[in-house]
């Protein structure tokens, strides 16, 4: 009963966590290893062969997501740039879960799962999975270590930290903290911005001339830029709006060779399809913008 009441507390920790490195426990600048430790312990925990738990099925899907993301470096800085905003967009819905599409994975949390352990629920220890030969003699030893790395799990997990040695080691973060706030007080604001910026003003919908390539600005807008000043404007808006589609498209494209490579390496056929299903949305609205260009 106690071990249901704290799986049941942790899925419900996971479930009111609001972005994607709460999920997973870590720092926003946390290294790719950092990732990895933190999604096998989870997954491990919370794989609904394990856990029972009502939310532990969404709590698996949410940590797998966040990891699929945080994991791929051009989707982080997306995020990191643009996911807040979007959620706050957001705010008044059900948060339960609520990904933003832009933010979701490519691959399912199960096949995350799969390319991490083999396609098999790890029962003993983790270092085992892999190069293991599956006989008669692996079995018993593995049902011995299982008790065995339980216990030094939740021995690491309670085991008190030194004062100090905490301190020392959140004071990179305090610093990262200060300089984003120091930071953030001397920078003055965009006069636009390609998305929807309510933190700095940026609530007014607006579309270029040429383009008609939309964009976003404050109240005061149009009180500064009329004329030949606005006209200037307008093209540093197309030029970034045509740089951002074309790095969109770029990172479509390099979805979709990862997804087929995966497919080839795992020869999973349901991959496969992924792949192929794939739309290069971005790229279609690139050569759309093209023919625009051209036409003008």
């Amino acid at each position: 009963r106690e071990a249901g009441n704290d799986q049941l507390v942790c899925a419900s920790r996971i479930k009111r966590c609001r972005n994607y490195y709460e999920i997973l426990g870590v720092e926003r600048d946390a290294s790719e290893e950092d990732l990895k430790k933190a999604y096998r312990k989870l997954a491990l925990k919370f794989h609904p062969d394990k856990n029972r738990a009502p939310g532990a099925t969404e709590a698996f899907k949410a940590i797998g997501n966040a990891f699929a993301v945080l994991s791929n470096p051009e989707k982080r800085l997306r995020y990191d740039e643009f996911g807040s905003d979007q959620e706050h967009v957001s705010t008044g819905q059900a948060r339960h879960y609520n990904y933003y599409t832009e933010f979701e994975a490519d691959i399912t949390p199960e096949e995350i799962f799969n390319v991490f352990f083999g396609g098999h629920f790890p029962t003993g220890n983790i270092h085992m999975f892999s190069n293991v030969a599956r006989d008669a003699h692996y079995y018993p030893r593995r049902q011995r270590n299982e008790r065995a790395w339980t216990q030094e799990q939740e021995e690491e997990e309670n085991r008190p930290q030194n004062s100090y040695s905490a301190f020392i080691q959140l004071m990179p973060v305090f610093i990262i903290i200060i300089v984003s706030v120091i930071t953030q007080l001397m920078a003055t604001n965009p006069p636009y911005s390609l998305f929807y910026k309510s933190s700095i003003g940026h609530v007014i919908s607006r579309e270029t001339e040429n383009l008609q390539v939309p964009y976003y600005v404050d109240k005061n807008f149009e009180k500064n830029y009329q004329g030949a000043e606005l006209q200037e404007l307008e093209k540093t808006v197309e030029k970034d709006y045509i740089d951002y589609i074309q790095t969109s498209c770029w990172k479509e494209k390099q979805q979709k060779s990862d997804l087929s490579n995966l497919a080839k390496l795992y020869r999973d056929e349901r991959l496969k399809q992924k792949a192929e299903s794939l739309k290069l949305e971005h790229c279609e609205k690139l050569s759309s913008l093209i023919g625009m260009h051209k036409g003008g």
